[in-house]
């Protein structure tokens, strides 16, 4: 989960970037040698990504395990036309369940990443990862993971099978204050539709005098209108 040609670490690993993980990340039980001579070695970081960088692509060799300290990255998988739908995204304190898994397999990426807003990153490199997880409880805390994801993946695939285009649509509105700084093509992607059926249900939406539409964000005027959208007949 690093940029094709990732970015110089600021400073070598050492005991503070160690104690930053441990701040993002207070449930990881981080392997008690960690960064010692002889134990498993320390994260390299921190690495700083602007806003909009492609961290990794679908089908592409995993280079390694990021933990996020600071920013979001957005993680999605695509079609050959163009088309994508948000899986799940990566903040501090979380995990991208993609790396781990192609990691744990030996296996490409199954979905592309990329950096929602200006991020940092500590990086296990493989043979890290691998390290790592030969200690027990940062190895189960990993494998929990899993079952969490799936969870989510699961709702999401419910949702896109059996939701109407307009209810997700209106849910994706919600919970965001009473101004939403989104474009139409992001909320296509997130919703893994195409920019046109967006703006499309988005002026409807307008007409209804539920939000109003400006460059880059939209105006919720109406949130209980949204929510019985949300709701569906």
């Amino acid at each position: 989960m690093v940029p094709a040609r990732p970015p110089q670490p600021d400073s070598v690993p050492d005991a503070p970037l160690l104690q930053r993980i441990a701040r993002c990340y207070p449930e990881l039980p981080l392997p008690p040698d960690a960064g010692l001579p002889g134990g498993p070695p320390a994260a390299a970081g921190p690495i700083d990504v602007p806003a909009g960088v492609v961290l990794f692509e679908e089908s592409s060799p995993c280079q390694g395990f990021p933990l996020v300290l600071q920013g979001e990255v957005r993680v999605a998988r695509g079609t050959p036309g163009g088309r994508s739908i948000e899986l799940y995204r990566v903040g501090p304190g979380d995990f991208c369940v993609l790396s781990a898994a192609a990691l744990f397999g030996h296996a490409p990426m199954p979905g592309h990443g990329v950096t929602a807003t200006p991020t940092q990153l500590a990086l296990l490199s493989p043979a890290q990862f691998e390290a790592w997880t030969d200690h027990l409880p940062f190895r189960r805390h990993v494998f929990g993971l899993f079952a969490q994801r799936l969870a989510d993946v699961m709702a999401l695939t419910e949702a896109v099978a059996f939701q109407r285009l307009d209810q997700r649509l209106a849910a994706a509105l919600l919970g965001h204050g009473s101004m939403v700084a989104a474009t139409h093509q992001a909320l296509a992607d997130e919703l893994g539709t195409v920019r046109e059926i967006v703006s499309r249900l988005l002026r409807r939406f307008e007409r209804a005098g539920w939000i109003a539409l400006a460059r880059e964000r939209i105006e919720v005027l109406d949130a209980a209108a949204l929510r019985r959208a949300a709701e569906g007949p």
